[in-house]
């Protein structure tokens, strides 16, 4: 039985390999290199996160009694960069970062039967070439992102193309030619799903248009006020020059967008509502990214972090691992990663975390992203800010949330607050509202419990930054009882091996690493933090946990 299995996982080793024994010629530890289908993404609300500079907490006299959890919070980018430079983001592993929109919103509130709102989520665009002064300055942004880059994180932006902000009484409609405000999306073919508004007041782009335009009038009112007309103008001439591109309102939009790439260095966008768009708006969009994206690395050679390509993650609601790469729109089957995105967001993984047994998740998500998938990646998570149906709305499994969503192959998307069991239930919200509460700072910092989850998400988030290997890599299981299995990766010259249990006693326990590590080869385990070495095959450890997290030493 013994030899059985010996040869059982030698096996193992030669099918994710291209050369025979290459895993066991492992012998050093280098650094890891960023890879976006590993990465580790904190997803958070900008206004809702932390407030770092309370002056900047009321303008455009959004003053109003709003509906709970409905009007500004006060979270900003200097609230953001101060756990940046804290060091919270690094302790928990994370390598990019996500914010809600940060551009200018409506000045004015809706109303429809919740309350009033404002645009603290940042979704209401009024003027795409401004930051809402409620979240900074451009110099907050500037400092935001080099602060991020020092510590090896990346920076995503939110790109809003499909809509205008809500009509309200200080804030008016968009011209005819460059808005619809009818009808409503009723999803049952291609053209209800694009060519119509997501919801009432709702002002949807006219991205199909190839007509030319003109500037909408309240925004050349508003840049003659704030004197930058003429700049403005200037710079979208030089665009149109340059790109030959018709004076559409799409074409204007993805301009503004790209300027935050050639201007701030930011490294990707998580782009929303990408299905109520034209699918060949996303690869002109791509196009311009890329460009952008070149010119701020040529321009900031000093600057330039790697050589990975311009990152885009698509919101596709809907959209599942299990679909591949092709998605049925109203029956038209399109396929979105095609000179487009580098990854979607991924609407399944909360229903196969709930069903699937550890190895049944870990094996389904190697064979899709190592099968049709491969080159392209998918963003997991287990909640957000727009879902409803978490897979842990009364925080009751932080511990299972954590350690199936950072070890699930592919991009993990941790929402504010999924680490400190951040209440996803508010007594006398309506609707997403109680996804939305202000982070749970006080009660990380007193909480017992809450420090215990924390311990246990930074401990798999840390591994997980460490070892691209576990996000990116090939799954295989090495024993079903105990549970154990490797993950293995290789990028040109850099291989990276791990070893993880899971649902192991505690206390003494014995994992066979079979012929992954060789004999006397000095490892490390993460979780407990102790050394071990490799003896005829094995690794003892003895810990008080029940999970095992190897690494080369």
């Amino acid at each position: 039985m013994r030899n059985f299995l010996w040869c059982f996982l030698c096996s193992f080793v030669l099918l994710s390999c291209k050369e025979e024994n290459k895993l066991m010629t492992i012998k050093e530890k280098k650094e890891a290199p960023f890879i976006w289908e590993g990465a580790n993404l904190y997803f958070l609300l900008t206004d809702r996160f932390n407030n770092g500079d309370t002056s900047n907490d009321v303008n455009f006299d959004r003053t109003k009694e709003t509906g709970k959890l409905r009007g500004f919070e006060g979270g900003d980018l200097k609230g953001i960069t101060q756990k940046i430079e804290d060091g919270y983001f690094s302790d928990l592993g994370i390598n990019a970062i996500w914010m809600t929109p940060i551009v200018e919103q409506i000045h004015g509130g809706t109303d429809e039967g919740t309350g009033i709102t404002y645009g603290f989520h940042g979704y209401w665009t009024k003027d795409w070439t401004a930051i809402d002064p409620n979240f900074g300055t451009k110099e907050d942004l500037k400092a935001l992102v080099a602060a991020a880059h020092k510590r090896g994180i990346r920076i995503l932006l939110d790109a809003v193309i499909n809509h205008t902000g809500p009509v309200t009484p200080v804030d008016p409609v968009w011209p005819d030619e460059w808005v619809r405000t009818d009808p409503t999306c009723d999803y049952t073919s291609y053209d209800s799903t694009i060519s119509c508004t997501l919801v009432k007041n709702l002002p949807d782009i006219k991205t199909e248009s190839d007509d030319a335009v003109d500037l909408p009038p309240q925004l050349v009112e508003k840049w003659k006020n704030e004197g930058r007309y003429e700049q403005e103008v200037a710079e979208l001439d030089a665009f149109f020059e340059r790109t030959g591109h018709p004076r559409a309102p799409r074409f204007y939009i993805i301009k503004w967008l790209t300027d935050y790439i050639t201007e701030f260095g930011i490294d990707g966008y998580r782009v929303d509502t990408v299905k109520h768009v034209e699918e060949t708006v996303w690869t002109e969009f791509r196009a311009a990214c890329d460009f952008a994206f070149n010119e701020w690395k040529t321009n900031n050679p000093e600057a330039v972090l790697d050589d990975n390509e311009f990152y885009l993650v698509g919101e596709v609601y809907g959209y599942g691992i299990s679909t591949g790469t092709s998605y049925d729109l109203g029956g038209t089957s399109i396929n979105y990663f095609e000179d487009a995105f580098n990854s979607l967001i991924n609407f399944e993984f909360k229903y196969h975390a709930a069903k699937l047994d550890y190895e049944s998740l870990f094996n389904k998500y190697t064979n899709k992203l190592d099968g049709d998938l491969k080159d392209f990646g998918v963003l997991n998570y287990l909640s957000s800010h727009d879902d409803g149906e978490p897979f842990d709305p009364k925080r009751e499994k932080s511990f299972e949330t954590a350690t199936k969503l950072l070890l699930a192959p592919g991009t993990s998307q941790i929402y504010y607050g999924d680490e400190s069991a951040r209440s996803l239930v508010i007594e006398g919200t309506v609707g997403d509202a109680t996804l939305r509460s202000f982070m749970n700072w006080d009660q990380m910092a007193s909480d017992e419990n809450t420090q215990s989850i924390l311990n246990h998400w930074q401990k798999l988030g840390q591994f997980r930054k460490n070892h691209p290997a576990v996000g990116a890599g090939v799954h295989q299981m090495i024993t079903e009882s105990p549970y154990v299995f490797y993950r293995s990766y290789t990028l040109d010259d850099y291989e990276d091996l791990v070893i993880i249990g899971l649902d192991l006693p505690k206390g003494p326990k014995t994992l066979n690493v079979g012929r992954l590590f060789e004999h006397g080869t000095p490892l490390r385990d993460a979780y407990s933090n102790q050394d071990v070495v490799v003896e005829n095959g094995e690794v003892k450890v003895d810990s008080e946990f029940d999970m095992v997290l190897l690494e080369l030493k």
